[in-house]
């Protein structure tokens, strides 16, 4: 893509996600993120009304008078975007690319992040990690962000999950919130996802094209793997092989969903023919509402 029309994109994505971020999700974000947990402040002696069970007895033992341990409510997030820019995600029929729409995703979960003060970051990654944006805050920060997004080259071909979220455990040492944002043609993640969601909140934002499960009765059709190189003949004119696709892709999804419940992480699938802010407002919603 070319620089010029790399800036003019990320310029449209700048506008309509700041626009659904002041307009739909102000508020939404913040109570479904912040106030996550607290943080030690300081020791104080005991005022009338401190609950007993914040006593520090060791501070207690040593001056011969009580002290109670203070907490604060931990505001600053850090919010990092896992976004796996395997060949198989430079794919869109219909709608928008699956580049395309991870880079608005970025967009509006950046600003989110940023309108609330919070720290954020990406790593970009195929069967390597490609690119680690370290957390900052800023909208200069957040514009970068979506144009790396959107202009890369991935160097790799396939993908490797299991090693993005391991990288990111020992890149990010901060309990964080996680988007990964993947089609999740990968092997079984369900231990990864586990482990890296006992330290951070995960989120799989699963990335759906229509072509994937529905396909026209065009004759025989040549397809291929984007990062094996992997070829295929389909007769799209039987029922059968459309229907064989449309079971298998729907196994996909369901496998997806029962990965991502099993390592207790949340899923929001999207399309990409249809506007993603229906799913966003949904899980921003269900979230604060289990809060």
């Amino acid at each position: 893509m070319l620089p010029t029309e790399v800036l003019r994109q990320v310029r449209r994505i700048e506008i309509t996600t700041s626009r659904l971020v002041n307009e739909l999700m102000a508020g939404r974000y913040e109570s479904t993120f912040k106030g996550r947990g607290i943080e030690f402040d300081e020791v104080r002696e005991y005022q009338a009304g401190d609950e007993i069970r914040l006593i520090d007895w060791n501070v207690t033992a040593r001056t011969g008078r009580p002290h109670v341990k203070r907490f604060i409510e931990e505001r600053e997030l850090t919010i990092m975007v896992l976004v796996d820019l395997s060949r198989s995600m430079a794919f869109g029929s219909v709608g928008s690319m699956k580049q395309r729409l991870a880079a608005e995703l970025c967009a509006v979960l950046a600003f989110s992040a940023i309108r609330n003060h919070d720290l954020v970051g990406a790593m970009l990654c195929t069967d390597r990690i490609e690119r680690f944006i370290p957390p900052e805050k800023g909208s200069r920060h957040v514009l970068r962000l979506v144009r790396d997004v959107l202009s890369f080259e991935p160097s790799g071909h396939g993908t490797d999950l299991v090693g993005a979220l391991h990288d990111l455990g020992r890149m990010i040492r901060r309990r964080s919130v996680v988007f990964l944002i993947s089609d999740f043609f990968t092997p079984d993640l369900r231990v990864p996802l586990a482990v890296a969601n006992r330290r951070h909140d995960v989120i799989a934002v699963h990335l759906i094209d229509p072509r994937e499960s529905t396909w026209p009765a065009v004759g025989r059709v040549r397809v291929e793997d984007a990062e094996t190189g992997r070829a295929e003949v389909i007769p799209t004119g039987r029922a059968a092989a459309r229907d064989a696709v449309g079971a298998w892709a729907r196994d996909h999804q369901a496998r997806v969903e029962t990965m991502c419940r099993s390592a207790g992480v949340d899923v929001m699938p999207i399309r990409t023919d249809q506007s993603y802010i229906d799913p966003l407002l949904r899980f921003f919603n269900v979230r604060a509402a289990r809060r």
